[in-house]
């Protein structure tokens, strides 16, 4: 399956550059190039086979925030990964609260660059272990309760396990021996149960409460 993926960042010569890297992968399609949030917006409206968007944070008319937020409401089918720097924690966790499904740094090696877009449009999250951390309180997540609060079964245990891992479904599915519409549904049920809003708030809600309790 080809990976449609557009580039939004303000420096035409990064763009162009992430545009030569990402076009050597076999299954990766490089669709369209923005300067801006508004323009990607407006790119969305006209390309529905978008899948990726590739998202910087600091750009002009409409930063990436903003950007995130808009395009998300339109389309929360795709998944969009912050392009970002080493000091700027405060723009990616609101970027991660208006559903960014995660970020890379600019300056990564050109492998890790496309493993996280082939990570995240397998519906995985990328959260650092310390940026974890520092989130819950950003996303309303209670940092004062415990995973022994809630009335969780073993196969429920195992699956936040594997999302905290950033296995994919299918993955889940197999070390579990269970189908996918069955993790699926449990997914829903673990939501409704930690009263958490998606996979994102699962990862972060299990790094900040440690290893989950054994029953």
């Amino acid at each position: 399956m080809i990976i449609n993926v557009m580039i939004v960042d303000d420096d035409p010569l990064l763009r162009e550059n992430l545009k030569l890297i990402l076009d050597l992968e076999d299954d990766i399609n490089v669709i369209s190039q923005c300067k801006n949030g508004d323009d990607a917006y407006k790119e969305v409206l006209k390309i529905p086979e978008i899948d990726v968007i590739l998202m910087d944070i600091q750009m002009p008319v409409c930063n990436g925030i903003i950007a995130t937020k808009k395009i998300l409401e339109l389309r929360p089918d795709i998944k969009i990964l912050i392009l970002t720097t080493f000091d700027d924690d405060k723009n990616i966790y609101e970027a991660l609260k208006q559903g960014a499904k995660g970020y890379v740094l600019k300056n990564s090696y050109p492998e890790k660059i496309i493993s996280a877009i082939k990570f995240i449009f397998n519906g995985n999250v990328i959260i650092s272990h310390d940026a974890a951390r520092k989130l819950p309180n950003i996303l309303s997540i209670s940092s004062d309760i415990s995973f022994s609060d809630f009335s969780l079964s073993d196969v429920e245990i195992e699956i936040i396990k594997g999302i905290a891992q950033g296995m994919t479904n299918k993955e889940i599915s197999n070390s579990l021996f269970l189908t996918e519409g069955t993790i699926k549904n449990k997914i829903s049920t673990i939501l409704d149960k930690l009263n958490l809003r998606d996979r994102t708030q699962i990862a972060v809600f299990y790094y900040n409460n440690g290893n989950i309790p054994s029953y």
